[in-house]
């Protein structure tokens, strides 16, 4: 009896709700059903499991007197050295041995094979290597024929008793050309500062004890610099093709000293075709390898800091773990270093991504225009390199025109999607509105992937926070790596996650700088005003590890660890 009682009851129920039944009542259930079936079918995991975002540096287990304990990634845990190289893998090694740090020589070796898999075998085909011109002018270089360039030109400097060669021109393939010529030919490179004054070039010039230069027709002040600085030797022209006609070896009347004065299309140019064409036998003796010079910049101009080859190669190899393995730089990528390359942190993403197996694309404009449109124009890169006052023009000049009352809603909404779902948004018929008021960053759209910017440690410049860097995420469409840099460190010392979408401390000027990278360790050092207590981690900020100048630095700035173990300013 009970059970036939609880079915009437259930039939009168049903009863009672069909026959009240309408056209209201159609709709309410109709658009529940369409919410749930757009919940299941529109949810997504976040890109990043909470978890790995709210501790995400390890700290030492005991700390000494006056400092912080030692803060490092999870890839480089306690216990365990620093990563300090490339782990190249010569052929007939074995699969399971430890390959070798390597230098820069490995990188373009690397570059012209194409990547290899665990047994040194190759998987694909070389990268590409291609300078833009304009928008629609691409050039694809002949890998072969830049690799003759790097035997000939060093070579020639080493013939004319060059030693200290300084590298005076904007991003292009002599630049590195040079820099790789130097690298197998044992001389010193100096990396100078780009579009500078004569008074600055002849002081930079002085510093480094420069003998040989390697410059861009028009650029380089030959004659205030032959008649001021006797120590020049030799100068290698790099000219464009709208002045090839003339006569550049020809040293001015008057200039003084004995300069030998050639240009690159010359030195190339006049050597057997089947001259250069193999680079010097691999070696694994690094005790001839030179250093590398380069300028960071200082409120009294220009501080001389020198890296040797362990430097270098650590903080290229900090660079390529500190991304998730399934979002790491590869052959599938076509990288632009929108910065120039003369700045360290660029150069270590370049140096990176070739090792990587990726294509590079080179834009002469790049580091000395501040808008990121004009730098990419006429390809489509997946990744890039920026400095932090391109971002910031980008954020400025996209935000003014992006102020609608609508747009305010799609944006709260794309907001919310990055700070609360963890994801990334997809574009909308709402979004797609404004599609042509945001940035214009190469040719194909939606293609850029990861966009690389740094903050310069104690160099006065624009500042980025958490809020305007989830608007630029929106507004490029990119994920963003936000780092801190210093002088006496290759690469990063910290950089955010390429996942970590939250704005924290929206009040701050600058975001957070993330977890510490795999090729070094940082810790606090108690200050008058900022002491690590049970409570808080703060003081001066040190850096230790391979990728340091000297083995450890301290920045001279005052820092502190969020609760999420990410490094930020006080």
């Amino acid at each position: 009896m009970g059970f036939d009682n609880l079915m009437m009851k259930f039939d009168q129920l049903v009863t009672s709700v069909l026959g009240e039944w309408d056209m209201v009542s159609t709709v309410i259930f109709t658009s529940l059903v369409a919410f749930f079936i757009y919940c299941v079918i529109t949810s997504r995991d976040p890109d990043a499991h909470p978890m790995l975002l709210a501790r995400q540096s390890q700290p030492s287990p005991v700390r000494h007197e006056g400092q912080s304990a030692i803060y490092r990634s999870h890839s480089a845990p306690h216990g365990i050295p620093l990563n300090s190289g490339l782990n190249v893998k010569d052929p007939g090694d074995s699969k399971w041995a430890r390959g070798r740090d390597g230098d820069i020589r490995d990188i373009w070796r690397k570059f012209i094979s194409g990547p290899t898999d665990h047994e040194n075998k190759p998987t694909g085909v070389p990268g590409k290597l291609m300078t833009v011109l304009g928008k629609e002018k691409v050039i694809e270089h002949n890998l072969a024929e830049i690799t003759r360039s790097i035997n000939l030109i060093g070579q020639q400097i080493k013939q004319n008793g060059g030693s200290n060669v300084a590298i005076y021109l904007p991003n292009s393939v002599e630049f590195l050309a040079t820099l790789f010529a130097c690298a197998f030919y044992n001389l010193t490179v100096v990396l100078l500062p780009f579009d500078q004054p004569p008074a600055t070039v002849l002081s930079l010039l002085k510093q480094a004890k420069v003998d040989t230069i390697v410059a861009a027709v028009g650029a380089f002040p030959f004659d205030e610099v032959t008649k001021s600085y006797p120590a020049l030797k030799q100068v290698i022209w790099v000219v464009d093709e709208g002045n090839k006609h003339m006569d550049w070896n020809e040293v001015p009347t008057g200039t003084g000293g004995a300069v030998n004065v050639s240009t690159w299309q010359d030195i190339i140019q006049d050597q057997p075709a089947t001259e250069g064409t193999e680079l010097p036998e691999l070696t694994k003796d690094k005790s001839n390898l030179k250093n590398i010079l380069a300028f960071w910049p200082s409120n009294d101009g220009f501080k001389l800091i020198e890296y040797t080859p362990a430097n270098i190669v650590a903080g290229i190899a900090g660079q390529i773990a500190g991304l998730p393995n399934n979002a790491r730089i590869n052959q599938e990528d076509l990288f632009l270093p929108a910065d120039s390359l003369s700045t360290l942190y660029p150069l270590t993403l370049t140096l990176a991504a070739m090792y990587s197996g990726a294509s590079l694309a080179l834009n002469s404009v790049a580091g000395r225009s501040p808008d990121l449109t004009l730098a990419t124009q006429g390809i489509a890169p997946t990744i890039i390199v920026a400095s932090a006052s391109t971002l910031a023009q980008t954020y400025s000049e996209t935000a003014e025109k992006m102020n609608s009352s609508l747009y305010a809603l799609v944006h709260w909404l794309e907001t919310r999607t990055l700070v609360q779902y963890g994801v990334m948004p997809i574009a909308s018929t709402f979004s797609r509105m404004y599609d042509n008021l945001r940035p214009i960053l190469g040719t194909s759209p939606g293609k850029l992937r990861l966009i690389f910017v740094s903050e310069q440690a104690g160099v006065a410049g624009p500042a980025l926070s958490s809020l305007q860097l989830s608007d630029l995420r929106i507004y490029t469409g990119s994920r963003i790596v936000y780092a801190l840099t210093a002088g006496k460190v290759v690469g990063a010392i910290s950089q955010t996650g390429i996942c970590d979408y939250r704005i924290t401390e929206p009040t701050a000027k600058y975001s957070h700088f993330g977890a510490p990278l795999s090729s070094v360790e940082v810790f606090f050092k108690d200050t008058p005003a900022h002491k690590t207590t049970d409570e808080s981690v703060a003081g001066e900020i040190v850096v230790c590890g391979p990728a340091v100048v000297g083995g450890q630095a301290a920045l001279g700035l005052s820092g502190k660890i969020l609760s999420d173990h990410t490094l930020a300013y006080v």
